[in-house]
């Protein structure tokens, strides 16, 4: 097993569905943490081991007032220890009790400021009290207006990729693990939760205590503060969400367990205690956070049917790939997403059966090539599995490529070797490497070494898969006998203006009306459109997703009926996923004016990580 980076000294020191002791936690020798050039820290002098966080949440002032008390490990000649920080406003910090001086380097647009603090070898605790920007790039504070009960406000956290550093002073790289414990002080009748041992009640006082025994890398911190309840689905798992929404997302996600079953049965036993999940106000920016213990989750998956619920066995699968074995740096971020939409996959197999799970893996070939054909005229390189993100935004990297292409590539290997065999393989790779972090080159030795042979390797083309541009000849096809149906009553729409039979379309799910948008040929009239609109009520769908497919042949078309429920949606939903196409769609049509007026309006409503993304997209300068 050719792994020596990247070990922090931490282990996992449970193997059952629960740490025997949530306060045990295990050391090794001094590890060997990957360079990572998005973080200032210099962990071969000094790296962080334990975070004890006290905090205050002022939703007045918009700001986090908080001591961040740090263990850290000291190398034999350390003279300091460096934090990543982004607009973080520093008030005073202590070494060992001992107050000192700090310095704080020029700030970057992408990194934010070195936090320097003078140490010794024998040093122990770094306090840092500190409070954050109201503009924190990880902070997204809604006015009660903003949320579905009007009545209170909210705050969440999305600390992926290196915005962590803008709500806590830490060593931002996914190659540095630490154990957390937490002090939350937040408004009355309000209920904090965090990527640790969450309360399911709130109390009197507004003030809650958290514990997060396994050692997880900063990008899974994670806060969310509001007037939210709690309903159980199984002993281990359950949904949170503010009240409207709660019976609602306890019916969404009523198979929770059996996910939690199904993927323990596939690659061994769920290592964090708890699995929960919270549905966030419609401004999150993701379909979900992987964020341990607590999935964080869009209320756009709230689709009535659970059809959408591959989403949450994408955030489970994180459990293993990516929160278990993690990237070591973000040019590694394949290894986190295209080993969890593998696994999400197989997990909806086990669930819901071959034939859906096809369904999914469809989809995702066809937007896999659509995707990277469109990224190989305009950035060609971001189309390789293996990352190179120097000098950018690690945000940059998320698209589809690390994610679809990640997953086929797994998917051709099963398919060469045999699912019995890679099924061993992937079980062996989570147990052999947890709480470790792993490199795109680790895992190709790792896969030489346990599983591939020379042969095998070059009939995969492993090489080209991971370190070239575009899709290889080899992607893996998929055969949906669901989706030819589809096709079939498409072309009898086009072909002859006969609209599918109310028979067949009741049985079909979101997945089927998604094939059907999306594969309608461009040229597509006003007329057509209007015809399914009126017998389908596409345009006034509550399912964000076939909502955002609409949106393109009807933008394309000119079909100005859609426009005002474009609005709605742009201004009341920011998950970039729908987000980004959808004012594409608006400037190719040449509705610039209309997409720069409805973002004037929802641009308070998005989350930092949108904004960055849609103003880049608009040139919207403010």
């Amino acid at each position: 097993m050719a792994l020596t980076a990247g070990l922090l000294g931490l282990s996992a020191c449970q193997t059952g569905t629960a740490p025997q002791n949530e306060t045990e936690m295990a050391t090794a020798e001094t590890p060997e943490i990957p360079y990572d050039q998005h973080s200032y820290a210099k962990p071969e002098e000094a790296f962080v081991k334990h975070l004890s966080w006290q905090a205050r949440v002022d939703f007045d002032e918009k700001i986090i007032e908080a001591t961040a008390a740090w263990d850290i490990e000291p190398a034999e000649n350390a003279e300091q220890i460096i934090f990543d920080t982004y607009d973080l406003n520093i008030q005073t910090v202590k070494v060992d009790g001992e107050e000192v001086e700090f310095s704080l380097g020029e700030q970057d647009q992408h990194m934010g400021q070195a936090l320097s603090i003078p140490i010794k070898p024998s040093s122990k605790v770094v306090h840092i009290k500190y409070y954050t920007s109201p503009g924190a790039r990880a902070l997204q504070w809604l006015s009660a207006e903003q949320t579905a009960g009007k009545e209170m406000p909210f705050l969440f956290t999305q600390s992926q990729a290196i915005l962590a550093r803008s709500w806590i002073p830490t060593q931002d790289s996914p190659g540095i693990r630490f154990t957390y414990d937490a002090t939350v002080q937040v408004p009355e009748n309000m209920l904090a939760l965090m990527s640790a041992s969450n309360p399911q009640e709130r109390n009197q006082k507004g003030e809650y205590q958290f514990k997060m025994p396994q050692p997880i890398p900063a990008y899974l911190l994670a806060l969310a503060v509001g007037d939210v309840y709690f309903e159980p689905i199984s002993e281990r798992t359950g949904v949170y969400a503010e009240a409207s929404l709660l019976d609602t997302a306890a019916y969404e996600f009523a198979d929770l367990e059996k996910m939690v079953v199904a993927a323990e049965e596939l690659y061994g036993p769920y290592a964090w205690g708890r699995y929960d999940l919270i549905v966030l106000p419609p401004s999150f920016p993701f379909g979900g956070m992987e964020n341990p213990r607590l999935t964080f989750a869009t209320p756009t998956i709230l689709a009535g049917d659970r059809s959408l619920v591959s989403l949450v066995a994408h955030e489970l699968a994180h459990s293993w790939s990516g929160n278990l074995v993690t990237n070591a740096t973000w040019n590694d971020f394949w290894l986190n997403e295209g080993f969890t939409v593998y696994f999400e996959h197989r997990i909806m197999e086990a669930v819901y059966g071959r034939e859906y799970s096809e369904m999914l893996a469809s989809l995702t070939r066809s937007g896999l090539k659509e995707t990277a054909a469109e990224m190989l005229e305009e950035v060609p390189n971001d189309t390789k599995l293996k990352l190179d993100l120097a000098d950018r935004n690690p945000d940059d990297g998320v698209t589809s490529i690390p994610y679809d292409k990640g997953y086929f590539f797994l998917r051709l290997i099963e398919e060469t070797v045999g699912r019995e065999r890679f099924d061993t393989f992937l079980r062996n790779y989570f147990d052999a490497n947890k709480f470790k972090v792993m490199t795109t080159e680790e895992f190709v030795d790792y896969l030489k070494a346990n599983l591939l042979s020379d042969e095998q390797m070059k009939t995969i083309k492993v090489d080209q898969w991971i370190y070239e541009t575009g899709i290889p000849d080899n992607l893996p096809k998929v055969n949906s006998d669901r989706f030819a149906q589809v096709e079939a009553a498409l072309a009898l729409f086009l072909e002859k203006g006969l609209t599918p039979d109310a028979k067949v379309t009741e049985a079909w799910t979101t997945h089927e009306w998604l094939h059907f948008i999306n594969s309608m040929p461009e040229g597509v009239t006003q007329e057509q459109l209007a015809k399914l609109d009126k017998l389908y009520k596409f345009s006034q769908t509550g399912n964000s997703e076939i909502a955002a497919a609409w949106f393109q042949p009807t933008i394309e078309a000119g079909y100005e009926a859609v426009y005002p429920r474009v609005e709605e949606f742009l201004v009341n939903v920011g998950r970039r996923k729908f987000l980004t196409p959808t004012y594409e769609a608006l400037l190719e049509a040449g509705q610039e004016e209309m997409a720069l007026n409805i973002y004037q309006k929802a641009r308070p409503n998005y989350h930092a990580v949108s904004r960055e993304t849609m103003d880049r997209l608009l040139n919207y300068e403010g």
